[in-house]
């Protein structure tokens, strides 16, 4: 016997309104965080005891001195066995010991740069500050004089130095230099950011091994601030590039920039097909987003020169010129 549908009959007043009715949750995989971007930046960021320092200073102290005896005494044998061979082997050692000088000049060299850097960032800020044109020619003096053997900014330069001394107010001649000399540095930077966000996104994605993505965006992270340094003349080192890093990790864990649940990463996953559908996709995006972040950060602070009014990259047309054909056509 078929049964017909059933009628409820409800008293007056008491239909029920859609607006007051709870919520019907979304159903599906969670949304994507960024794991591996977060785990980098804290590893990044984590300040590391003076308890810790010391042990490993003791222990790199120990181990370099284990080391040289150990060498030292291989060499005297080996020339009393072996005259000749004793020889030829301690003429590597002394080049091994020449070339590891030249490697600690290099990472002194380095700092002194990165140092020099701090100190433009710091004058320029005054100059910005004032809008004084005595402190911006001050400004731009020293900026020549810093890219003076730059080959790419030779026309940038020649502008300039043609202009200086025909303006009269200094935030006039602030923004021609940094449009002449920043400007093509800008856009060298921001292609750097494109490609560093562009293979930990498809390492994330595509690689489904454990602890990958982590490994990807911690060297593809590195790599870029070491380069976005050099573009703007911070030449680094090992030391240096990991300093740089942590720089910018512990601003970005500071102030929270490195978290994924934003308007614009939820757009940018929620703007995928694939993120939808695989939640490796929806990593690659989120981990590719926040890679373009850590970026504009480095670019903030290897600039010479803070960025002036609408000169700031944004982080979202960055993703969306690294990410285009990527994984389909995203947006």
């Amino acid at each position: 016997m078929t049964q017909g549908p059933v009628l409820i009959d409800l008293d007056e007043g008491q239909t029920p309104d859609v607006a007051e009715a709870a919520p019907v949750p979304e159903l599906g995989m969670p949304a994507p965080e960024g794991q591996a971007m977060q785990v980098a930046a804290r590893l990044g960021a984590r300040k590391v005891s003076w308890l810790g320092s010391l042990f490993w200073g003791l222990l790199a102290t120990f181990v370099s001195a284990a080391v040289t005896v150990a060498a030292w005494d291989f060499a005297v044998g080996l020339v009393g066995r072996s005259p000749a061979l004793g020889m030829a082997v301690s003429v590597i050692g002394v080049a091994l010991l020449v070339v590891a000088g030249l490697m600690v000049l290099r990472e002194l060299a380095g700092f002194a740069r990165l140092r020099r850097v701090d100190g433009l960032k710091t004058i320029a800020a005054q100059a910005v500050e004032a809008g004084e044109l005595a402190q911006a020619r001050g400004l731009v003096d020293s900026l020549l004089q810093f890219y003076r053997g730059r080959d790419d900014l030779r026309w940038g330069r020649d502008t300039l130095a043609k202009q200086r001394a025909d303006m009269l107010d200094g935030d006039a001649l602030l923004k021609v230099a940094e449009a002449e000399l920043m400007g093509p540095l800008d856009k060298a930077a921001q292609l750097e950011v494109e490609a560093a966000a562009r293979q930990v996104a498809a390492v994330t994605a595509l690689v489904p091994l454990a602890l990958a993505d982590v490994v990807a965006a911690l060297t593809a992270n590195l790599r870029m601030i070491r380069r976005v340094a050099e573009i703007y003349g911070g030449r680094t080192g090992v030391l240096g590039s990991w300093r740089l890093f942590r720089a910018v990790m512990t601003h970005l864990v500071a102030t929270g920039a490195v978290a994924a649940g934003d308007d614009l990463i939820g757009s940018m996953v929620g703007g995928g097909a694939l993120a939808k559908v695989s939640r490796r996709f929806g990593e690659g995006i989120v981990n590719g987003a926040l890679t373009a972040r850590v970026g504009v950060a480095a670019m903030e602070v290897c600039r010479p020169m803070p960025f002036g009014e609408g000169r700031r990259p944004a982080v979202t047309g960055l993703v969306k010129r690294a990410l285009t054909g990527l994984f389909g056509k995203e947006g």
